[in-house]
């Protein structure tokens, strides 16, 4: 008879990897009183625990305040992760080319663990840009391409987003409340795009389009972004909708979506 898998579990490594999972919230850095406080454990055993993950590379510390944050290897395993699914090579591509329609910044992002990931970008060759995102993650409440993957995602991973996550005020734009955010998530399903206007950051629009995947499952979104001066509302309906549309369905195509 087979023997359930928990059986075999590790505690120590159990420990470890809560450790590293503290860190997919919203503080960039975490100490070690804070560390046992969060998953009741004691300082002695966060201290070895993180002195075992910083010589590996895992974990970092701040040398001016003691605290700990991410270390490379996690962002190496990502990428691995990331080249492994096969999304980053198949879309790459695609996200040059519409880059060169749209001549603004094309982003390509995934939620995961409740969070949105930046997990690749096209960047726009004009003076006035946004900033780079690629290995950031944010809240999706603010952003197009979270939006959009929120909007076509099963309801119980929707509403596990949002009972992961807090409304901020980034900007006098940002979506305040449950509520709004549901109104503003069906609407974006029905019409097959989304919009941040300036939401997350003043001067910043962007619109988003969904990738899905072989089984019709929404894999990831794919957002043109770029200064509000030349994202007006015009500019949208007549060229950075369409665009968005039409690469979103040539990528989700090109990853076997037949829908």
């Amino acid at each position: 008879m087979k023997r359930d898998k928990d059986q075999y579990s590790i505690q120590s490594v159990e420990n470890a990897l809560d450790v590293l999972e503290q860190f997919l919230g919203e503080k960039t850095e975490l100490g070690v009183s804070e560390l046992g406080r969060n998953l009741n454990l004691q300082k002695n055993n966060i201290f070895r625990i993180l002195a075992t993950l910083e010589k590996r590379g895992y974990i970092e510390q701040n040398r001016l305040n003691e605290n700990y944050r991410i270390g490379i290897k996690v962002l190496e395993l990502g990428q691995a992760f990331l080249s492994h699914t096969g999304l980053i090579k198949v879309a790459h591509k695609l996200m040059e080319e519409l880059c060169h329609k749209a001549n603004e910044t094309i982003y390509l992002g995934i939620i995961r663990y409740n969070m949105l990931f930046y997990i690749e970008d096209a960047k726009s060759t004009q003076a006035l840009m946004v900033q780079s995102r690629i290995g950031s993650r944010v809240t999706p409440f603010y952003s197009a391409i979270g939006k959009v993957v929120m909007a076509n995602c099963a309801h119980d991973e929707q509403e596990r987003i949002l009972q992961n996550n807090k409304f901020y005020r980034h900007t006098d734009n940002s979506i305040m409340s449950r509520e709004t955010l549901l109104r503003e998530l069906a609407l974006i399903r029905e019409k097959g795009y989304a919009i941040d206007n300036e939401e997350m950051d003043i001067g910043v629009v962007g619109v988003a389009g969904p990738i899905f995947n072989y089984d019709k499952q929404i894999v990831a979104g794919i957002s043109i972004s770029g200064p509000a001066l030349r994202m007006t509302k015009k500019a949208l309906q007549d060229k950075f909708i369409p665009h968005i549309l039409e690469y979103s369905k040539k990528i989700s195509t090109a990853i076997g979506y037949t829908g």
